[in-house]
């Protein structure tokens, strides 16, 4: 289950700019996962109330908004959107896809007190 390690990669850095912000506590924290990310949603929801039990962020309200991925066709050489696997290219209709799995989950957004 990465969910797990994701949630405390993303505490590490909520806390770290809540601190640095001399936040009393954190109330909202809003997420971006990629649509071919292969994180459930609801096991980040819980794995992040488990995480964040006994910290600043106890009782922050969660917002997770999922996003379609980037990917490179390789046969007809552009860049497209895709929001699940197994989509081909819009342009040409190739498989052929490379998919940028490098923002699996992001913090976009922290509400403090």
């Amino acid at each position: 289950m990465h969910e797990v390690a994701l949630c405390q990669s993303a505490f590490d850095i909520i806390e770290q700019h809540a601190k640095q912000n001399h936040a009393r506590r954190v109330t909202g924290v809003w997420l971006e996962l990629s649509a071919v990310s292969c994180v459930e949603e609801s096991a980040v929801h819980f794995c992040f109330d488990i995480i964040c039990r006994n910290t600043l962020a106890e009782g922050a309200k969660l917002h997770i908004n999922t996003i379609p991925a980037t990917a490179w066709c390789r046969d007809c050489q552009s860049t497209t959107q895709v929001i699940q696997f197994a989509t081909g290219c819009p342009h040409c209709g190739s498989q052929n896809l490379q998919i940028d799995s490098s923002d699996t989950m992001q913090v976009k957004q922290i509400e403090v007190e």
